[in-house]
């Protein structure tokens, strides 16, 4: 038996067949059952671990369809419309279903039905039960006021005024149930009757493209399962180019045969539908992840899906036949060791708008950096060539600025003399500038604005090292005296 903590008592919360034979109940308290029987074993529930059981089983149960949502702490919704014919038929897909979790262990119920709430009664209350369009009355007439998913103090209320079974319920005039019991009464069992619509929420998103293939061998080598990927790229390639679309997010679920499923998602730059290089890219996901794939007694299932797509634009080929494009290699060569390494192997620095140096850049995963989506304009002949240079920036930038100590400075707004950095003593033989720049103005109070700003030095000392460094704040513009910071070195 299974306890758990209700209120200041332990309480069974689930027990075995041999434990409903000693006329042992659920919630009957743990003092009162070794009291009647001294032997039994009673363990301590574990809601996370059976929490992390069931979403396993939910795994499992995308093998039927990818429309699977939790029902409590024990129990799976399994959307099925239009998915039975490929399993031969409703009863063929429940006999299935039942078999193989009978051969993985577990004890398991199940009920097929039009609506969800005839399908949960049919479950729980007359066991392997398929329910035809039409006969959901008949089903839930006979059946206790639990079938219908009230709350324990509706049940207790209806059942103190002699309604005891959903029949009952259904036989009595509307009106007074909802005045007397609530909305919530109704509402459960128009639903279970399918006079209104009851939508089932899948734990995961229903990826827009699937192709998958049932093994009659079970497959256990990485070689197989990526020539498989080969076979299922290739089918998924004519959907992508009817849809004008190519994959950025991929994701291959491996179904083992104990029910066990490996889930190995893996992004792209740029979108992708060539069968070669999807299969390229699981291939560094697979040799990344062996060691993590336990095939166990083999998978019977592959499926390849695609998580999200982007528009696929066309590359014009030129007399040759050959496509060119630059960036192509460059973003195949980032997949593969982000494919391996993960999507933070490979990062690119993006502009970002803001004047300030630290702020003008931004380190990104490459997938995420933007892309041109147009090719540049080029110059014409006869303009001008341009003779204002961009301003030097150094080879190293400090990600935040270094305080340091300048005693003397040729002017009040002039490059420093010598300076202190890093308890070393540093003296200046050239100097450029100052530069100013300053912070974004709605960034800042127009008090600050001062105090804020930046003029740069690019300086040089006596042993031929070059720095960027620059002072804070105006004399004179503020109380506080300017600061000076190291903000890079060229070389």
């Amino acid at each position: 038996m299974i306890s758990h903590r209700q209120g200041n008592a332990q309480r069974i919360s689930a027990l075995d067949e041999r434990a409903e034979a000693l006329h042992l109940k659920r919630d009957m308290g743990i003092a009162d059952a070794r009291a009647m029987h001294p032997s039994i074993d009673i363990v301590e529930a574990d809601p996370e671990a059976d929490r992390r059981l069931l979403e396993g089983l939910a795994d499992w149960c995308d093998r039927y369809t990818p429309l699977v949502a939790l029902d409590g702490a024990d129990g799976l919704f399994l959307d099925v419309t239009g998915c039975t014919h490929l399993f031969g038929g409703e009863r063929a897909m429940l006999d299935d279903i039942l078999s193989r979790f009978f051969h993985q262990g577990f004890d398991v119920r199940a009920g097929l039905a039009p609506t969800p709430g005839a399908a949960w009664a049919a479950a729980r209350f007359c066991g392997d039960r398929i329910v035809v369009s039409g006969e959901e009355e008949a089903l839930l007439a006979p059946l206790p006021l639990a079938a219908l998913r009230i709350a324990p103090e509706t049940r207790a209320s209806l059942e103190s005024v002699g309604l005891r079974t959903a029949g009952a319920v259904m036989a009595a005039p509307r009106a007074p149930l909802a005045r007397r019991f609530g909305a919530t009464l109704l509402l459960r069992l128009d639903q279970a009757l399918g006079r209104l619509d009851e939508a089932v929420s899948p734990r995961l998103p229903v990826a827009p493209l699937s192709v998958e293939r049932h093994l009659a061998e079970p497959v256990t080598l990485t070689e197989d399962i990526e020539r498989l990927v080969g076979l299922l790229a290739t089918t998924l390639k004519s959907d992508l180019e009817r849809r004008g679309e190519g994959a950025r997010t991929l994701a291959l679920l491996l179904f083992r045969v104990d029910g066990a499923v490996s889930r190995i998602a893996l992004g792209t730059s740029r979108p992708m539908r060539d069968p070669r290089l999807i299969q390229k890219l699981f291939h560094e996901r697979l040799a990344a992840l062996e060691q993590d794939i336990d095939a166990g007694y083999g998978f019977d299932l592959v499926r390849l899906s695609v998580l999200a797509a982007a528009a696929f634009d066309m590359a014009q080929a030129d007399l040759t036949g050959e496509v060119t494009d630059d960036g192509a290699d460059i973003a195949l060569f980032a997949d593969r060791i982000r494919a391996r390494l993960g999507e933070g192997a490979v990062l690119q620095p993006v502009a970002v708008e803001s004047h300030l140096p630290e702020r003008a850049v931004a380190i990104v995963p490459f997938s995420e950096a933007p892309r041109r989506t147009t090719p540049p304009k080029r110059p014409e002949k006869m303009q001008a060539p341009k003779t204002i240079f961009p301003p030097e920036r150094p080879i190293r930038l400090f990600r935040a600025p270094e305080p340091i100590d300048v005693p003397a400075t040729e002017m009040p707004e002039g490059p420093p003399l010598n300076f202190r950095w890093r308890r070393a003593l540093y003296r200046v033989t050239r100097a450029e500038g100052p530069e100013r720049i300053a912070a974004e103005w709605w960034r800042q109070a127009p008090d600050d604005a001062a105090a804020s700003t930046r003029d740069y030095f690019r300086i040089e000392d006596a042993e031929g090292r070059r720095y960027w460094l620059y002072r804070q704040g105006l004399y004179g513009g503020s109380q506080a005296a300017p600061r000076w910071f190291m903000h890079g070195v060229f070389a």
